[in-house]
């Protein structure tokens, strides 16, 4: 009489934390881990004889946006076919929920007039209902963003908020923790908690800390201001006595390279006081967001007409464009690439570098960027070819530091099948596994899977997910550690990638030989 749903037999196992792959059986009873060890194949319903294959916890994305994205594509292919079967969601201080007010008018006009999505949830709670109630094939747990309740109390205002506003926000995210967020997240160099003040994150932030959440933050600055940005955040996050995660901790532009030592110092100095800071980092050199992030902060003030309406002002736009041109050397446009856009009429500019779409438009540079983004009404997507090798490296190797891919879910087919992509979204973690691990030993196995697995858990206070473990949640991955590889390119992003071989969430397969079964067998993550 079988005594299992599925077992999978000589498998090499990584548990999650950090020891070395053994070769066992595991069987799994309903969504959990049941048994490890020497199991009877006669006890499981279903065998899979995985001699050759490693086995290790489903892979967690502590660092991903796809909030909306899983009502456009609820397979979440991009994601699974990784091995990622849970993603931590509203990160970069924008998410799906809590909101409200002007930024809910405005986020519901743009993904209604975008993909036809109805907007009709408010709460957290109500996020996760319609979430479950769509069916999706992966876990997700979601960060209530900063930006979005600040948007949703005081719209895109360039000011300190009143006592009144500044409890809206607080009570915003407290009734967020209590339906089951995990923390909150800020998007510092953003619209509009970019004309906030340390002061104000603080508040919020030690009302999430009183819920048992975590902070993470897109500092204010990645470049010319990143050691004066990780002592911001590390000294909220101090006053707040919250575990702080720094988002893709990055030194951007060549003359800001040399600057890692002294960021990792300052981390270092603020784990040694006690406070319980980490960070994330997707394994590629160039980054992704969207095009507006080149524009000065005074210009971002106020909503979307509203920004764009700058833009066509000519005094306004004169002012943008000395300003870019001041603080920008001008090879700095041939290191972005356009990477999606949302009109037919600009499609032929995807994949090209920002100095080439201008001269095949016959524009001057700076007048083709922001006719651009008037013309997208700002919805215009970037990617920033402005890291090396050698320091991204360094990050992997800190204890410190997590896998996150930065990115939202995706497909080759259905409505988020457009653009070029970066190709993190397809391929961060059989990066990390091929082109890391065993390609140039930047880390171990053991190691890497960690990073993936149980670091994630362990930060986000998810005690039963995140290693193989009785009693713990199957979220499984089989993977071949001799050929897992991405295979996504700047170039050509939307490919699968290689060497994943079955994948299991809450113990329902939905990869099986690579493919995706179809299976929704996700859950909302909820804190406690």
């Amino acid at each position: 009489m079988a005594t299992y749903d599925l077992v999978i037999r000589g498998a090499d196992l990584l548990d999650g934390t950090g020891a070395k792959a053994r070769r066992a059986d595991l069987a799994v009873a309903g969504d959990r881990i049941a048994e490890i060890g020497r199991i009877d194949p006669s006890r499981g319903r279903r065998v899979i004889e995985a001699a050759g294959l490693a086995l290790s916890p489903g892979f967690v994305d502590i660092h991903s946006h796809s909030d909306y994205h899983l009502f456009l594509q609820p397979t979440a292919d991009s994601a699974v076919r990784q091995g990622v079967t849970l993603e931590v969601g509203g990160n970069c201080g924008y998410a799906a929920a809590p909101i409200w007010g002007p930024w809910l008018e405005e986020r519901a006009a743009m993904y209604r007039d975008l993909y036809g999505l109805d907007h009709d949830w408010q709460g957290v709670q109500d996020y996760f209902k319609r979430l479950e109630a769509v069916g999706i094939s992966e876990n997700f747990g979601l960060l209530m963003g900063h930006n979005t309740l600040r948007g949703s109390v005081m719209g895109g205002a360039n000011r300190a908020p009143s006592s009144e506003e500044l409890q809206a926000m607080v009570e915003g995210a407290r009734r967020g923790m209590a339906e089951g967020a995990l923390g909150l997240s800020t998007g510092l160099v953003y619209a509009p908690a970019c004309f906030s003040k340390p002061e104000e994150l603080a508040a919020i932030a030690a009302a999430v800390q009183e819920a048992g959440g975590i902070l993470t933050c897109h500092m204010r600055s990645e470049g010319d201001g990143l050691l004066e940005a990780i002592e911001e955040i590390i000294a909220v996050a101090s006053r707040a006595a919250i575990p702080l995660q720094i988002s893709h901790l990055k030194t951007s532009g060549e003359r800001n390279w040399s600057k890692l030592g002294a960021a990792f110092q300052l981390i270092e100095d603020a784990r040694a006081r006690g406070l319980k800071v980490s960070c994330d980092r997707y394994p590629y050199t160039a980054s992704n967001t969207g095009l507006q992030a080149v524009l000065p902060t005074w210009a971002l003030e106020g909503g979307q007409q509203e920004r764009v309406d700058r833009l066509r002002n000519p005094t306004a736009r004169a002012r943008i464009a000395r300003e870019l041109t001041t603080h920008y050397p001008p090879d700095y446009w041939s290191r972005l690439m356009i990477s999606e856009v949302t009109r037919e009429e600009h499609r032929h500019y995807e994949g090209l570098r920002v100095t080439e779409a201008a001269r095949r438009a016959e524009q001057p540079l700076i007048d083709f960027v922001l006719d651009l983004l008037i013309a997208e009404r700002m919805q215009v997507d970037a990617i920033f070819f402005t890291m090396c090798e050698e320091n991204l490296e360094a990050i992997l190797q800190k204890p410190y530091a997590m896998i996150g891919s930065d990115s939202g879910c995706r497909a080759h087919e259905g409505p988020l099948s457009r653009g070029r992509p970066h190709p993190r979204t397809f391929g961060t973690f059989p990066r990390v596994l091929g082109h890391f691990v065993r390609e140039k030993g930047v880390l171990d196995l053991p190691t890497a899977i960690t990073k993936m697995t149980w670091d994630p858990c362990r930060k986000l206070g998810l005690v039963d997910r995140g290693r193989l473990q009785p009693g713990c949640v199957a979220d499984l991955v089989l993977f071949d550690p001799a050929t897992v590889s991405d295979t996504a390119t700047y170039e050509a992003p939307i490919q699968y990638p290689s060497g994943i071989h079955h994948v299991f969430v809450n113990g329902v397969q939905v990869v099986q030989g690579g493919a995706h079964t179809g299976e929704r067998p996700g859950r909302a993550v909820r804190r406690g």
